[in-house]
């Protein structure tokens, strides 16, 4: 009998080696080529290409916007654009046990009541999703369940049932009988991911994978799973913590990092109306090194609490953010230093972002530095004080992008001092709020210490 061809893969990019290397050829990485048996080329696996799409202008196409249908779930439409497309691929993927499967389940049973609803399992059975059902109190009397792992299998199902919703839990657990390789394996979550992609544009059935993450946060597979679906989202979170955050990454059908804020209950997870309530400490009094920021998710102004805390650090100091880039802390500390004669240079210095979540827009580095000066002279920030804006290397405070709205948020939730950029300085004084606007951070530091 002849052996079996092998070959080598690798599980970061896909590429190919006919040998093993330590470190693959084509993305650099290490230690990632696995051996697989090589695939023997099949015949028609491909359309042929006399069916193909003819030229057309772009001025010429009728482009009509899409029908959503809500899923009941209000954050989730928040981050999908407004709800559900026909056709449209979503790709979701977070820790195990963040409460993937218990969202879909109850946005499947909501939707169940207007649109035929199919719920496709991998990695449980029908009885194990039925109790989950019964604990949640959903009805599930109109959700169809299939448990199933093989592609072939799951588009009969799709012909056969028609579903114009349909979850796959999960991409990594399905196999084609076209490929050799194990469930999980590059190609088989590409070839998957493909065929079904195909079938939701072709059928119009709105398809939702739910995707493993490694232990770096990334999503499981091939890179190429996220350029094939539409949206992208990601549960983001503390599974120790009732709150979880699902942020949309990419979005073909509406705005890119919107976050859905939700809370863990017994009866699943539930959309929380105010999230700055969430990211904000509850301190009888104002207290040293905590700062108040008007963040921007999205289209949406959240209100986040910034701690630091500086403490003796000896010889070797150290500089650790949770919620905040490191590098970033890092630089700002050496502008404290050299344009506000703040140092820190012998202390350790912890920045927290409050509630788990994580900022990665400039506009926090004003809210931080007085965070990290109000530490470090054990001098508190007068109640309802908040801050945003972009501190640039040469000292300059930078504007940041739709500062009116965060000022409207701030007043709105009580806030009645605000330091900012001069340059989102409201031409119309807003009601409640006193704002003093600088342009450089000394001039910050010292519009605080007036305060006080």
């Amino acid at each position: 009998m002849a052996k079996d061809k092998t070959q080598f893969s690798c599980s970061e990019c896909g590429g190919s080696s006919p040998k093993w290397l330590g470190k693959c050829p084509h993305c650099g990485a290490w230690n990632t080529l696995q051996e697989v048996r090589a695939e023997s080329a099949t015949a028609h696996r491909f359309q042929s290409l006399s069916g193909a799409q003819p030229v057309a202008t772009l001025s010429e196409i009728v482009a009509t916007e899409l029908p959503r249908t809500p899923t009941g779930q209000e954050e989730l439409d928040r981050t999908l654009g407004g709800g559900i497309v026909p056709g449209g691929v979503v790709l979701i993927g977070g820790d195990p046990g963040i409460g993937k499967s218990t969202l879909l389940l109850q946005a499947a049973d909501s939707l169940s009541k207007q649109l035929p609803v199919l719920y496709i399992t991998g990695e449980e059975s029908g009885a194990q999703v039925a109790l989950r059902a019964r604990r949640l109190g959903l009805d599930g009397r109109q959700v169809r369940v299939l448990a199933e792992i093989q592609l072939e299998k799951i588009l009969f199902a799709l012909q056969t049932e028609g579903p114009a919703f349909c979850v796959i839990d999960s991409i990594q657990t399905l196999y084609s009988e076209a490929l050799t390789s194990a469930p999980g394996s590059v190609a088989q979550v590409r070839e998957c991911a493909a065929q079904l992609t195909r079938h939701a544009k072709s059928a119009g059935t709105s398809l939702v994978l739910v995707g493993h993450v490694t232990k770096d946060g990334a999503l499981a597979g091939p890179r190429v799973l996220e350029h094939i679906v539409d949206t992208v989202l990601y549960f983001e979170g503390d599974t120790h913590s009732s709150f979880r955050l699902v942020r949309a990454i990419k979005n073909r059908f509406g705005a890119v990092n919107e976050i859905g804020v939700f809370a863990m209950t017994e009866k699943g997870l539930k959309g929380v109306a105010n999230p700055s309530a969430i990211f904000l400490s509850t301190h009888g009094t104002p207290v040293p090194g905590s700062c108040v920021l008007v963040t921007l998710e999205g289209t949406r102004p959240l209100l986040v609490e910034v701690q630091a805390l500086v403490d003796n650090g000896g010889p070797s100091p150290r500089r650790l953010s949770v919620g905040l880039e490191r590098d970033r802390l890092a630089m700002l500390l050496a502008v404290l230093h050299r344009h506000a004669g703040v140092s820190c240079m012998d202390q350790d210095v912890f920045v927290n972002a409050v509630g788990g979540v994580r900022i990665s827009e400039p506009a926090a580095d004003l809210a931080v530095l007085l965070a990290i000066q109000g530490s470090l002279r054990g001098k508190a920030l007068p109640r309802g004080f908040v801050a945003f804006g972009e501190v640039g290397l040469a000292g300059e405070v930078r504007p940041a992008p739709r500062g009116q709205e965060r000022l409207k948020e701030a007043a709105k939730l009580g806030f009645s001092v605000a330091v900012v950029p001069k340059a989102n300085a409201p031409k119309k004084a807003i009601e409640g709020l006193t704002i003093h606007a600088v342009e450089r951070i000394e001039e910050a530091i010292e519009a605080v210490r007036s305060l006080a």
